[in-house]
C-alpha cells in the first residue's frame, strides 16, 4: 500500500500542476486575448460570468489539490530519502505559493472589483471599469502562467530523479 502512495501521489500532483497550469495559460492565450477584441460590456459581463462559473468543485479540486499533492510529495520523497525529487518538488511547491498569493493579492480582487461595478449594462463608464481591471489582471495571469508551468516542469522532474 505504501509503495502505491508513492506512485499515486506523485502522479496525480503531476496531473494536478498540470490542469492548474493549463487554466493560466488557456487564460492567457486565449481567453483574454479573445475578450480584449470585444467591447467594454461585453468583456465585463463575460468576465463576471467566468469569476462566477470557476467557483466550482473541479476548480478546488486543482486549484487547492495541486499545491497539497505537491506538499506531500515533498514530504513523501524526503522520506525515502528521494532529496533530489524532494528538492524538485519544493521548487514546483514554492512556484505553485507563488501563484497563490498573486492570485488573492491581485487576481481576486480585481475580481471583486469588476463584480461590485454591477451589471455590465447598468455600469456608467464601462471603459473605466474594464481600465481598472483589464491589462493588471492580464499582467498578472501571466506571471501566473510562468510559474505554474514552471511547478510542472518541476513536479515532472521530480518523478524522474530518484
Amino acid at each position: 500500500m505504501a509503495e502505491m502512495v508513492h506512485v499515486v501521489v506523485p502522479v496525480f500532483a503531476a496531473v494536478a500542476v498540470g490542469l492548474f497550469a493549463g487554466l493560466f495559460f488557456a487564460f492567457s492565450v486565449s481567453v483574454m486575448p479573445g475578450l480584449g477584441r470585444a467591447g467594454d460590456r461585453v468583456m465585463i459581463e463575460a468576465m463576471q460570468g467566468v469569476n462566477v462559473a470557476v467557483l466550482n468543485p473541479c476548480f478546488a479540486v486543482v486549484f487547492i489539490g495541486a499545491p497539497v499533492a505537491v506538499l506531500a510529495c515533498v514530504v513523501l520523497y524526503a522520506s525515502v530519502g528521494a532529496m533530489a525529487a524532494a528538492v524538485w518538488s519544493g521548487v514546483a511547491l514554492a512556484c505553485l505559493c507563488a501563484v497563490l498569493v498573486v492570485t488573492f493579492a491581485v487576481n481576486v480582487p480585481r475580481n471583486d472589483a469588476l463584480e461590485r461595478a454591477g451589471p455590465a449594462e447598468r455600469i456608467g463608464d464601462p471603459a473605466a471599469v474594464r481600465g481598472a481591471f483589464e491589462s493588471v489582471w492580464v499582467r498578472w495571469n501571466h506571471l501566473r502562467t510562468v510559474l505554474s508551468l514552471v511547478a510542472l516542469v518541476c513536479a515532472v522532474v521530480a518523478l524522474t530523479v530518484r
